[in-house]
């Protein structure tokens, strides 16, 4: 477990804005006769940063800025959108063809609807000096032939991490001290923590209808449970050829899924990660928080943990930014460890997550061509480089996709210890295109919905889920035909 204080630099968000597209022209440099062909560029998705509807925070600005200095012909323009509404967003732009020349990476699509990167990949990267092949520049075990994650069901790359993801616990130090609260290293000890922290007024876990926060209870106890499956399920690549991944692949799971090998109701430890994460909501999170809207992705219900009202919220790494101006210290902590004491069907060993590319990752649109082509892969190829990325890094909360990168300032306390190494076994996340981002488990968690009705419902979600990924990557394989 780790603690601190630290990151001073933003606040939580929430952002709208409108799109705008740009298109080339001709400007004159410096003020000399000779024109230079001016291109611009636009970058769409959510604020993961701040609260300022129309800009991604000076951080940002300053990186951008460093680029139009060393590319003058190229002008980066920044479109924010809101959390709640960017997926369906860029999806509706990208089959219109309208979508801007980089988008951010989780907006449902199909492989052939983005660029395939592994042709530049394979080339140098002109920031990064000495460099022979722009994969290089990268951890392979987060975006590489170590990921089972950075390629599409096609066995391609299409998008460029700009940083990593990790989430987990951030408590608010002094209502832990105030309520008599133990720090918990263990679920059991998270529920013990939780009514503590009620009987002294307080709101244990700070919560709301997102499906951010249902996920960062459900995902971390999943995965737990399912770690002992690792050897049995593990039949494909990360290049979706027969072998095996450091984790369990999507292709593997969509395998034993179609071919009926396994069910949500077959394997008996979805029903009880179901039920203890259901166990934390309802002795833990807000109240009636079906009811309370999200306003950020930075902490689940932002808003009453930043008041100071609440012990705990869930946030990721560079939601520290959040936490500028509150007047009480705070610390990080993983999702605590499911102990045999806690569930049968434990295996005892600490929870673990993982850094992921699921931070800041953006993709180019299969439409986009020409100046503009090639000036979004300049842009992309800027940001994979330490020399430059790094100042966004550290003002940003980030953690290095790169090798040469460091991880911002404070933020050594996520990389520490059992949580951050991948779960050989990831909650296997089959939700269809269609209901991509929806809080899918509201009913079973508020308790108006029985367990056969959200197995049933889960099983159809992997089914569907499993056909799309089968159907995007041109699966040859016959049960994939299924």
């Amino acid at each position: 477990m780790q603690s601190r204080t630290g990151i001073r630099t933003a606040t939580t968000f929430v952002a709208i804005a409108g799109l705008t597209l740009f298109t080339a022209g001709c400007a004159t440099e410096g003020g000399g006769e000779e024109a230079v062909e001016q291109v611009t560029i636009t970058i769409s998705g959510p604020n993961q940063f701040n609260s300022d509807p129309t800009s991604f925070g000076p951080a940002w600005e300053d990186l951008v800025a460093a680029f139009e200095k060393e590319e003058p012909g190229i002008t980066v323009e920044s479109t924010v959108l809101p959390l709640s509404e960017f997926k369906n967003t860029l999806s509706t732009q990208l089959a219109a063809g309208t979508a801007p020349e980089l988008i951010f990476a989780q907006a449902s699509h199909t492989p052939e609807q983005v660029v395939t990167l592994d042709p530049y990949l394979a080339e140098p990267n002109p920031y990064v000096e000495g460099n022979e092949k722009w994969q290089d520049v990268f951890n392979a075990d987060y975006y590489g032939p170590n990921s089972s994650v950075s390629r599409n069901a096609a066995g391609n790359y299409e998008f460029i991490p700009f940083n990593l993801y990790i989430f987990g616990l951030y408590y608010n130090a002094d209502v832990f001290e105030d309520a008599g609260a133990e720090i918990p290293e263990t679920y059991g000890e998270l529920l013990r923590a939780c009514d503590d922290l009620r009987d002294a007024g307080y709101t244990p876990l700070a919560f709301d209808n997102s499906w951010l926060a249902q996920n960062s209870v459900f995902k971390p106890i999943m995965a737990s449970l399912l770690t002992k499956y690792y050897d049995e399920w593990n039949q494909f690549g990360g290049d979706g050829k027969p072998g095996e991944a450091t984790q369990v692949s999507q292709k593997s799971f969509a395998k034993l899924m179609l071919t009926g090998e396994i069910t949500p109701q077959s394997v008996p430890e979805v029903a009880e990660a179901l039920d203890l994460a259901r166990e934390v909501v309802q002795r833990c999170a807000t109240d009636n928080w079906s009811g309370v809207a999200s306003t950020g992705a930075t902490f689940t219900g932002a808003q009453e943990f930043l008041s100071g009202k609440a012990g705990l919220s869930f946030g990721a790494n560079f939601s520290a930014n959040g936490l500028a101006e509150v007047d009480w210290e705070y610390g990080t902590l993983p999702f605590p460890t499911i102990t045999k004491k806690d569930s049968s069907l434990a295996t005892g060993e600490a929870s673990r997550l993982g850094a992921s590319v699921g931070g800041t990752s953006y993709m180019i649109p299969s439409y986009i061509e020409g100046a503009k082509l090639d000036a979004a892969i300049k842009f992309l190829q800027f940001v994979s480089s330490a020399e430059h990325v790094q100042p966004w890094l550290n003002e940003s909360g980030g953690i290095p996709a790169i090798v040469d990168g460091k991880p911002a300032p404070g933020l050594e306390g996520f990389l520490e210890g059992e949580w951050a190494v991948p779960p050989p076994v990831p909650d296997p996340q089959f939700i269809p295109k269609a209901i991509n981002g929806q809080a899918v488990y509201t009913g079973y968690f508020s308790g108006g919905k029985s367990i056969d009705d959200q197995l049933n419902e889960m099983s159809g979600y992997w089914i569907e889920k499993s056909k799309e990924l089968a159907a995007d990557g041109a699966w040859t394989d016959d049960w994939a035909k299924q």
